[in-house]
C-alpha cells in the first residue's frame, strides 16, 4: 500500500484587496490537480521552484490547509477529515529558525515537544536519548539553543519531528540556509532515517541533495507536476544535450535574454558564485555553439568556458524554465 496517494489535488487562494494595487479580489491556483504516490518506506522528493506549490501540497498533506479540490490519503486516512488521527502518526519538520525555544536547552525543548506529542512518561527519557544520538546532537542537549549553529537547529528539528515515532516523516526544505558542512551532516542523518523504515517525503531546492537521498522525484512548476521518476530517469530527459559553463561578470536579464533567444539554445540559467555567475546554457550544438554564445555575451568579462554532461539540475532548468 502507498503511504501517501494524492490525486488530482487542488487548491485555491482568494488574494484580498489589501494585498492588490487595483483594490480588487482574485482567485490563485497554488495547486492544478497535482497527483503522485509514494510506496511505504520510499524518500521521495517533491522539487520546484519558490511559489510551485511544494509547501501548499505537503500542509495539506500534515492537515493544515484543506484542498479546494481532490483527494489525498497518509497512511490510508483523509487528512481533511482523520486529521487527530493522523497527526499522531505523522512529523513535519520545517527548513528556517523558528519552532523551537532558543533560551532554554535542547534537552528541555525535547521534554517539552514530548510532552505536547503525548509520549508515554515511562518512554520519553529513552526516547529523547536515542534520538539526541541520531541526530548528533549527543553531549550538547544541555547547551541553550541560542548558542547553536543552524545546522545543530536544523538537526534537533528532526529529533523534535521524530518524538512520537512517525511513520511518515514531512521534511519541507530541511537544509535551507546551511552551510555545506551543516548541509552533508542534515543529509547523512536524513539518509539514515530512511534507512531505518520511514517513509520520507522531501522538498528542496538543491538538486545535488535530490540526486543524493531521493529514490524518486516529481517536479511541480505553477501548481502542476510537470515530470516524475527517478533521478536517472529524469537526467535521460536532456540525454543528446550539452551544458556550456561561462563564468562571466556582469550578466543581467537582457543577456540572458540575448542567450535564450539564439538558435539552438534549449534553456539558460545563472547561479552566483562569489563575484561572479556561472551561466548554464543547455544545448544539442554542444561545444560549437560557444562562439556564438561569446558572442551575444558582448563586452561582458568572461572567464572559463566548459562543455559537460547533463546533470539533474540540468534537467530540472529545462523543465521549470518552459
Amino acid at each position: 500500500m502507498a503511504a501517501i496517494e494524492v490525486s488530482e489535488l487542488a487548491r485555491t487562494y482568494r488574494v484580498g484587496k489589501k494585498l492588490r494595487r487595483d483594490g480588487a479580489k482574485r482567485d490563485v491556483q497554488a495547486l492544478r490537480g497535482v497527483s503522485f504516490d509514494v510506496p511505504a518506506g520510499q524518500l521521495f522528493g517533491l522539487l520546484g521552484p519558490n511559489g510551485a506549490g511544494k509547501t501548499t501540497t505537503i500542509k495539506i498533506l500534515t492537515t493544515l490547509l484543506l484542498p479546494t479540490a481532490g483527494t489525498a490519503r497518509v497512511l490510508g486516512l483523509d487528512p481533511a477529515r482523520q486529521h487527530r488521527e493522523l497527526r499522531r502518526r505523522i512529523g513535519y519538520v520545517f527548513g528556517g529558525d523558528k519552532g523551537l525555544y532558543e533560551r532554554i536547552s535542547a534537552l528541555e525543548n525535547l521534554r517539552y515537544f514530548a510532552d505536547v506529542y503525548r509520549v508515554p512518561r515511562e518512554l520519553k527519557a529513552r526516547r529523547i536519548d536515542e534520538l539526541l544520538e541520531v541526530v548528533g546532537l549527543k553531549g550538547r542537549e544541555r547547551e541553550r539553543v541560542e548558542t547553536y549553529s543552524r545546522g545543530m537547529r536544523q538537526r534537533l528539528h528532526i529529533a523534535r519531528g521524530l518524538l512520537h515515532d512517525p511513520e511518515v516523516l514531512f521534511l519541507d526544505e530541511p537544509t535551507i540556509g546551511l552551510d555545506p558542512v551543516g548541509a552533508r551532516e542534515l543529509r547523512e542523518t536524513v539518509a539514515a532515517l530512511q534507512a531505518s523504515g520511514k517513509t520520507i517525503l522531501l522538498t528542496t531546492h538543491y538538486m545535488l541533495e535530490a540526486d543524493e537521498l531521493c529514490e524518486r522525484v516529481a517536479v511541480i512548476n505553477h501548481g502542476q507536476i510537470v515530470a516524475e521518476g527517478t533521478p536517472a530517469e529524469l537526467k535521460r530527459r536532456a540525454t543528446g544535450k550539452s551544458v556550456i559553463e561561462i563564468e562571466a561578470f556582469g550578466v543581467d536579464e537582457l543577456v540572458v535574454e540575448r542567450l535564450r533567444a539564439l538558435e539552438g539554445v534549449d534553456a539558460v540559467s545563472v547561479e552566483h558564485v562569489d563575484q561572479a555567475q556561472l551561466v548554464a546554457i543547455q544545448s544539442q550544438h554542444g561545444p560549437a555553439l560557444i562562439p556564438a554564445l561569446l558572442a551575444a555575451l558582448g563586452p561582458i568579462t568572461v572567464g572559463r568556458v566548459v562543455a559537460r554532461e547533463p546533470s539533474l539540475e540540468d534537467a530540472y532548468v529545462e523543465l521549470v524554465s518552459t
